[in-house]
């Protein structure tokens, strides 16, 4: 098999979904023992370790259960993540599971607030 141009591996790389992009991410950090976190700074400042004992500052929106309006959480999955119509429906099928990670809390009350509206059951973590 042919070495492939990292123009080559970028160009195929556009053509996945989200959804696929993510497996991808998680079997590479699988076969080859990486993480794809950013690294944390060793030597935090105290300003930075009162804010974590004020609360956290980055939460995951966790869809628990889609309920009885399906098409009405698909719309407001898909307008909270920018999903296509398709992926948004994968990502609603797949419950339970997250709709947005690494997100400020008042950010993710505000999508919980138009999740519930749509019909669905959404825990914030």
């Amino acid at each position: 098999m042919a070495k492939l141009t990292k123009e080559e591996i970028v160009a195929a790389l556009k053509e996945y979904t989200v959804l696929e992009l993510n497996d991808l991410v998680k079997l590479v950090e699988e076969e080859f023992g990486v993480s794809a976190a950013a690294p944390v700074a060793v030597g935090a400042a105290p300003a930075e370790e009162e804010a974590v004992s004020a609360g956290p500052t980055e939460v995951s929106l966790i869809l628990k259960a889609v309920g009885d309006q399906k098409v009405a959480v698909i719309k407001a999955v898909q307008a909270i993540t920018g999903l296509g119509l398709m992926d948004a429906k994968k990502l609603v099928d797949g419950a339970p599971c997250p709709v947005k990670e690494h997100i400020t809390p008042v950010e993710a009350e505000e999508h919980k607030k138009a999740l519930v509206e749509a019909g669905a059951e959404v825990d914030i973590k």
